[in-house]
């Protein structure tokens, strides 16, 4: 069987547009992790599955990783690199490890390492840790978002995320809550967006759910009302006076508009379908 080396060698002979990318197998004494720099905690149980991949001799890709004065740098790779230090620890023999320098911008690293899964999806509070690395190196949200190959609202509204307090972030990593709800709370409510969650996950616990919905969390105003204010509001004239305006409502349409502003102040909300609650 024709292996692709010796396809490559014959590359000018069959007129073929092949090119090839080194790897190196480098020694695993050689290689180290920075405790901090992956956007990725580790996770122990994605560890001792790649342990048990390097124990059962799956193809593995290889470390992306960095020279360094100190040694060899993992860029992306750490589950990987773990798993074969658990491997070697219950004693089987990985001399070495295969490895491809990586080539980019500090800006590229981390965009790498949020791309790159390993079979371990990046959870939206490691992207937007990751985003705010890269905000923090001084480049602004298109550039992150070119980078990431994201969108700058997507780039701003985790960044918005990372904003919202220990808590609504704890109930997204819990997965209690999701990014955009905590992200619409936050911008809805501000300081008081925690305590709003935690009432309101509260009861849909109570109600026998585990996790707070958009719809929940965030009240909506009943849509039939809303129109009706409108209907009402539609004879409506506005007269100045002095340094002011004044709304002078149709007859008989006064009470009707008052009762619904109060109670869209008052914050009696219906649900999502603009049904009464």
């Amino acid at each position: 069987m024709t292996t692709l080396s010796q396809r490559y060698k014959q590359k000018d002979k069959i007129g073929s547009d092949m090119t090839t990318k080194k790897t190196y197998m480098v020694p695993i004494g050689e290689i180290f992790l920075e405790e901090g720099s992956n956007i990725r905690s580790v996770d122990q149980e994605h560890a001792e599955y790649m342990r048990d991949c390097w124990i059962d001799g799956s193809d593995l890709p290889p470390l992306s990783v960095e020279v360094t004065e100190k040694g060899i740098k993992v860029i992306d790779g750490q589950h990987r690199f773990i798993g074969a230090q658990l491997a070697i620890a219950m004693g089987h023999s990985i001399p070495r490890i295969e490895c491809k320098d990586f080539v980019g911008t500090e800006l590229d690293k981390l965009a790498h390492m949020a791309k790159s899964s390993q079979g371990k999806p990046i959870t939206p509070i490691q992207r937007a840790g990751a985003y705010n690395r890269a905000r923090n190196q001084g480049h602004t949200s298109a550039e992150i978002a070119k980078a990431f190959g994201r969108s700058v609202a997507d780039v701003e509204s985790h960044l918005q995320l990372l904003s919202s307090g220990e808590v609504l972030i704890g109930m997204v990593e819990s997965g209690e809550v999701a990014a955009s709800t905590a992200v619409a709370l936050s911008r809805e409510h501000g300081p008081k967006a925690a305590s709003v969650a935690a009432e309101g996950l509260a009861k849909a616990k109570a109600a026998g759910k585990s996790k707070l919905t958009k719809s929940a969390a965030m009240q909506q105003f009943s849509a039939r009302k809303a129109r009706r204010l409108v209907e009402l509001l539609v004879d409506s004239e506005f007269h100045r006076d002095g340094d002011g305006d004044h709304l002078l409502l149709y007859m008989d349409t006064s009470e009707e508009i008052n009762s619904i502003l109060a109670e869209y102040r008052s914050g009696i909300s219906t649900n999502a379908d603009g049904g009464e609650s």
